[in-house]
């Protein structure tokens, strides 16, 4: 069976929706985008992972998941079999995030900052997302405001206990050579898009595209 043959999910960032890959050409390639379901209070990534799993109707599917979803993908790995998973700007385990994430993680930071603030925009959103023009500052900035905080601070607070230390071979991981939310630096990947940040789907969306048409047609 080619791979153009199997059904692809793809897997949005943090609380976000479809509207970054909205620049992003799928052509006549079988997607679906998987919604975020309502997290369980206190719930475990991997339990989410496999409550969301759930939604795939298909045997073998090929996962896109992009940051927070990226993480999501790999866990949803351990739940079914998958033909194929492609991270974009997202971490294999928190051996791939910055020290500050640790260490936030540590003095559990997050948990004293209200929800609210923590989809607030400010002028710091466009430099740790990567983005110069008006245009994705404004998408950026709808984005951060439409998601829900709840789902936002339950979210943050799995991505710093996140252990991960499996990694599938069936896995290809793209990033971005200026992502300053999770750094190149401290990322293996097999891919590298030069100047490209967090929003790389929205900024440098041709390159995404092009890439994705490469390892999935």
């Amino acid at each position: 069976m080619k791979i153009t043959d199997t059904k692809i999910y793809i897997i949005s960032g943090l609380g976000v929706d479809q509207r970054v890959f909205s620049k992003i050409n799928f052509g006549s390639l079988d997607i679906e985008y998987l919604d975020w379901i309502t997290p369980n209070p206190h719930e475990p990534l991997a339990t989410y992972a496999k409550r969301l799993s759930s939604k795939i109707t298909v045997k073998q599917p090929i996962l896109i998941g992009l940051s927070f979803g990226g993480m999501i993908a790999i866990e949803i790995a351990k739940a079914i079999p998958v033909k194929k998973i492609i991270l974009l700007a997202s971490a294999k385990g928190n051996h791939e995030f910055p020290l500050r994430y640790r260490l936030a993680s540590w003095l559990r930071i997050n948990q004293l900052v209200p929800n609210s603030f923590l989809k607030w925009y400010n002028f710091l959103s466009d430099y740790f997302f990567g983005v110069s023009s008006k245009e994705d500052s404004l998408l950026l900035k709808q984005i951060l405001y439409d998601t829900d905080p709840v789902f936002m601070a339950w979210a943050i607070h799995q991505i710093l206990q996140w252990k991960n230390t499996s990694v599938p071979d069936n896995l290809i991981h793209v990033h971005g050579s200026r992502d300053h939310i999770i750094p190149i630096k401290n990322v293996k990947s097999n891919v590298v898009i030069k100047g490209a940040g967090h929003f790389m789907t929205v900024t440098h969306a041709k390159e995404v595209e092009k890439l994705l048409r490469e390892m999935l047609f």
